[in-house]
């Protein structure tokens, strides 16, 4: 679930002790889909478990919470779509198309961030609480359009140019992989310009 890496990483991965927690609550569904997945070698008999997943988890957000992420809503209509479309056809093809459709999105609203009102998508996120020159903050969206649009396209790729098999473990641990590393060098690069307020 490249939906996954949506933007509350950016708030968690700089303020929050419970960074991993987060990340592990988001992958979730996946991390399900991925043991159902590996004890059937189905990814239709997958697919039907990764839907009510997702439902509890959003479900589960919205109790604890009384609001839904929107990166959580994205991902649940599509795998409700893509994923009903997949086991009702019997065509595992459809919900390989899920975290490109959900990093296209992202990637869109990012970048359609830096032409529409005062402040881009990053900034409105953590404004409240850094205080950055305007040409990191742009620069920072830009690299999250950039990373929306890479995962993207390394999902298209591994999908339909490898084995089932191999889509499904890149879809938890290359997607995961890339995504830490990108927080990683974000960190890096946010290191030498953050200045709290106070």
């Amino acid at each position: 679930m490249v939906f996954s890496i949506g933007t509350a990483y950016i708030h968690f991965s700089i303020h929050s002790p419970g960074f991993y927690m987060k990340i592990l609550f988001d992958f979730l569904p996946i991390i399900i889909f991925f043991i159902t997945y590996k004890m059937t070698g189905n990814i239709i008999i997958a697919t039907a478990i990764l839907i009510p997943a997702t439902l509890i988890q959003v479900a589960f957000t919205w109790f604890k919470n009384r609001t839904i992420e929107k990166m959580h809503l994205v991902s649940l209509i599509l795998v409700v779509l893509l994923g009903g479309a997949t086991v009702l056809l019997g065509d595992g093809d459809f919900i390989k198309w899920k975290p490109t459709i959900v990093n296209g999105l992202f990637a869109i609203a990012f970048l359609g961030s830096q032409f529409i009102g005062e402040k881009n998508i990053i900034q409105r996120m953590m404004g409240d609480t850094l205080e950055l020159p305007f040409k990191v903050w742009r620069t920072l969206n830009l690299a999250w359009v950039g990373f929306f649009m890479i995962s993207g396209g390394a999902n298209l790729y591994v999908a339909f140019s490898y084995s089932e098999e191999i889509w499904v473990d890149f879809k938890l641990f290359g997607l995961l992989g890339m995504t830490l590393v990108f927080i990683i060098l974000q960190g890096l690069y946010l290191s030498s310009h953050l200045q709290n307020k106070e």
